[in-house]
């Protein structure tokens, strides 16, 4: 069973793929940011969630995203894909945009 709990900006895609498990499970409560009213829908392993000690395991899973969250407000909440295991959060970036050269120069 895996214990990684994803938080996803709502209106965006994940950034990288979610947590491993056959089915995912969006749970009910997001996370908001108090300031700028940004949310964030967490998604978790179904069976884990599912499970009935899943709101006391779970907890610091919670508390590191909705910390991590909140700091991002200085960011203007730029990252919109954040992982954790209940110990460290990894934060997924979008990767750095092409840039477009042209292939032949003109000449003059």
């Amino acid at each position: 069973m895996s214990q990684i709990i994803a938080a996803i900006k709502s209106g965006t895609d994940p950034l990288a793929p979610l947590p491993p498990a056959t089915f995912h499970r969006t749970l009910e409560e997001p996370l908001y940011c108090p300031k700028c009213e940004a949310t964030y829908m967490l998604v978790a392993d179904y069976d884990w969630a599912t499970s009935r000690h899943f709101e006391r395991e779970s907890a610091r899973h919670i508390a590191l995203l909705r910390k991590t969250i909140f700091r991002g407000h200085a960011a203007d909440h730029r990252i919109t894909h954040f992982e954790t295991n209940g110990v460290a959060v990894t934060l997924h970036t979008p990767p750095p945009p092409v840039s477009l050269e042209p292939l032949t120069k003109l000449i003059n």
